[in-house]
């Protein structure tokens, strides 16, 4: 099996910076890999422990400095790295950014049997890339993923997490699944992994290099935009009420009138 996986590099604090464009800040920020990548990155390691003949490329959109996420995951057992990269790129919003990963997968990656994916980015968390790249691509998807299994004929078994309970679906192969927090947790990284990581050169494109117009990407490229960044403020207000239950109850319900609640 041949595998591709998508992942983002995100900032490690909490003390985020905006742009007068209302773009995040990257520069001089500690940075990791998003954490539901990391399942991601560990399912198709499974995959790969089970079936030592796949194959896993992992792939990121970001600045030169998202070359270091792409090591780490090489040193944690994937065997490829790229990583598409270009100024003209900054400012893309979820459509700009999986236009760019799928249009990069189709020109540099194009024979895989999977996509795996985080469900959300933790500085984003719109959870609208690992779709949005299925749609661009015609692919099948499975979202919320905690599982996956191979099984015959080129299909997949994977278990979802939905707000109704556990789903178990079958998906015919190419596909793109997006990985929620699974039941068990990433490996770390070895020595010879490590070592694998400094000797293994990653591949890096540019826009014209993966056949995308300007216009397509980045902030021209985006139909959405940030119009206001900003940390609420958290407002703690809270009254207790006294007396027997039908008084707190009376209390309670004049309260409610007071606040515009219907049918109270």
């Amino acid at each position: 099996m041949k595998i591709i996986v998508c992942i983002k590099q995100v900032p490690d604090t909490a003390d985020i910076k905006w742009t007068e464009n209302n773009t995040m800040v990257r520069e001089g920020v500690e940075s990791i890999i998003n954490p539901f990548d990391e399942y991601a990155l560990e399912t198709a390691l499974r995959i790969k422990d089970e079936n030592p003949e796949t194959t896993i490329k992992v792939l990121t959109m970001g600045p030169p400095q998202a070359e270091e996420i792409l090591k780490r995951a090489i040193a944690l057992g994937c065997d490829e790295g790229i990583l598409v990269s270009d100024k003209k790129f900054a400012g893309a919003d979820t459509q700009a950014t999986s236009r760019t990963l799928a249009h990069a997968i189709s020109a540099k990656a194009p024979d895989f049997d999977l996509i795996i994916c985080g469900q959300f980015a933790i500085d984003g968390d719109t959870a609208q890339t690992g779709p949005s790249i299925a749609q661009h691509l015609d692919l099948p998807q499975v979202t919320y993923a905690k599982e996956v299994m191979p099984i015959h004929q080129n299909k997949i078994l994977v278990t979802r997490e939905t707000e109704y309970g556990i789903e178990k679906i079958k998906m015919q192969l190419p596909g793109v699944i997006c990985m929620i927090k699974c039941d068990y947790n990433p490996r770390k990284i070895t020595i010879s992994g490590s070592m694998k990581a400094q000797d293994t050169q990653i591949q890096t494109y540019s826009m014209e290099d993966i056949g995308l117009a300007p216009e397509l990407v980045g902030i021209k490229g985006s139909p959405t935009y940030v119009s206001k960044a900003f940390r609420p403020e958290r407002e703690e207000n809270c009254q207790f009420l006294e007396g027997s239950a039908d008084q707190m109850t009376a209390q309670l319900m004049e309260k409610l009138k007071e606040l515009g609640v219907k049918n109270a």
